[in-house]
C-alpha cells in the first residue's frame, strides 16, 4: 500500500510540476486521503473524512479543484451513478463491473474474466481503447426481497 503511494504521489508531482500548479501540502493530503479509502467515494464523504481524520484541514473550494487535478492526472476516476457523481483511485486497481441498483443505488464492484475477455478482444474500427467501465442497472437481493414483501401484503 505505502508503495502505491509513493508511486502515485511521484506521478501527482510530476503531473503537477508539467502542468506548473503548485505542490501544496492539502493536495497531497487530499492525494493520499484518496488512497487510503476503499471503493467509491463521493466529495462530501471525502470531505468529512478528511475534517476528522487528516492533519489538513481543507476547504470545499481546495477539495474540488484537486480532484479536477487527480481527474486529469488519471489518478482518480469520476463515475456518475444515477444522479450522483462517484470518484475512484485508479492507479494499480484491477478492471471491474459495477451493478447499480435503481431502488437504493447502492452500487456493488465484481469481477468477470468472461466478459473482461470479450471487451479486450471486441475489434474497434478506428479507435484504440484505453480502458471502459460497465454499469449493469437493476434491483440487488435487499430491494428484491422488500418487494416481495410488498407484494405479498398488498395480496393479503
Amino acid at each position: 500500500m505505502d508503495n502505491v503511494k509513493d508511486t502515485v504521489k511521484q506521478i501527482f508531482t510530476e503531473y503537477l510540476r508539467v502542468n506548473k500548479h503548485r505542490k501544496t501540502p492539502e493536495r497531497y493530503a487530499i492525494l493520499d486521503a484518496i488512497y487510503s479509502m476503499d471503493g467509491h467515494f463521493d466529495i462530501d464523504t471525502l470531505y468529512s473524512q478528511m475534517m476528522n481524520e487528516e492533519k489538513f484541514r481543507v476547504s470545499r473550494a481546495t477539495l474540488y479543484n484537486t480532484i479536477i487535478l487527480l481527474l486529469d492526472a488519471k489518478l482518480i476516476i469520476k463515475h456518475l451513478f444515477g444522479n450522483t457523481s462517484q470518484y475512484e483511485k485508479s492507479y494499480n486497481i484491477e478492471t471491474h463491473h459495477h451493478l447499480i441498483c435503481t431502488v437504493c443505488g447502492k452500487v456493488s464492484e465484481f469481477q468477470n474474466e468472461g466478459l473482461k475477455n470479450a471487451i479486450a478482444n471486441t475489434q474497434m474500427k478506428r479507435f484504440q481503447m484505453s480502458h471502459y467501465s460497465l454499469y449493469i442497472y437493476g434491483t440487488c437481493a435487499k430491494c428484491a426481497a422488500m418487494k416481495r414483501r410488498q407484494r405479498k401484503n398488498k395480496q393479503l
